[in-house]
């Protein structure tokens, strides 16, 4: 507990002056997350960052977390790139005689869309102005308090399994209270700060992210036993790595995104 506590205060004392200070270098440092999370990801695959796939790999990745003000001076967009990458990929399957397989390529394109878009949506979210820092702490904070919220009521109510394969210890009670403890907290935010219009709207929107947020926790949980390993990297002690404490987030800010233009 006092190792997580300890590099909980040291990521946090790092991270926030970035997340505060936003422009290029916040989206220097999200580019370093997105990185070192790709190669989390390709090391359960047993692929290596320094190897062509993972080369192309990530220059697709930093392609898709180009913050909208730098593609005007693009020839291409975002997704034809992709698409001539992917392509590329594809024919590294025939040049390595299928060592590199078919397989393989759905793993890394899956892989660099999944990062690609939490990450270039945190990137986005910061540079909202005016309200960009306002919503990237509303979504920061609503992920705690719906991991604190669903831990305690979990361990004090918790009964049913909420999904034993891929995460035993988690429990409907607690994941009802995780997204109960989230509304509070949007309420209390809402208050002080004005984020997202209303109540009504607030609330809603919360509901949506608290469960997302929940899901994206799963997903990371589900990837990881499929590929048997406990953490996905090292860098954090006591927390894992990268992928691990931002799970949450890769889901949040896109659907924050999209909630915003419905809502």
């Amino acid at each position: 507990m006092k190792q997580r506590i300890l590099t909980a205060v040291i990521a946090a004392a790092i991270f926030l002056p970035f997340v505060i200070y936003g422009r290029l270098p916040f989206t220097i440092f999200v580019y370093l997350l997105g990185t070192i999370a790709l190669y989390e990801l390709l090391k359960m695959k047993k692929i290596s960052l320094a190897s062509i796939p993972g080369i192309v790999s990530l220059i697709i990745l930093w392609v898709l977390l180009l913050p909208s003000t730098y593609l005007k001076d693009f020839t291409f967009s975002k997704a034809e790139f992709a698409l001539i990458a992917l392509l590329l990929l594809l024919t590294y399957t025939v040049v390595t005689k299928n060592k590199f397989t078919f397989d393989d390529v759905g793993f890394l394109a899956i892989a660099i869309f999944y990062l690609g878009i939490g990450f270039y949506f945190l990137i986005e979210t910061r540079n909202l102005s005016p309200g960009g820092l306002e919503l990237v702490f509303y979504a920061l904070i609503l992920i705690w308090v719906t991991d604190s919220g669903a831990y305690f009521v979990g361990r004090a109510m918790g009964k049913r399994k909420l999904w034993p394969e891929i995460s035993p210890n988690k429990t409907v009670e607690g994941a009802l209270g995780g997204v109960l403890f989230a509304v509070i907290f949007s309420w209390i935010y809402h208050a002080f700060t004005g984020v997202l219009d209303n109540y009504v709207t607030i609330t809603l929107i919360t509901i949506f992210l608290s469960i997302f947020g929940q899901i994206g926790d799963l997903v990371e949980s589900a990837l990881k036993r499929q590929y048997q390993v406990k953490d996905s990297g090292k860098i954090l002690p006591g927390h894992g790595g990268i992928l691990d404490r931002f799970d949450s987030l890769l889901f949040v800010l896109p659907i924050l995104h999209f909630l915003r233009i419905l809502f």
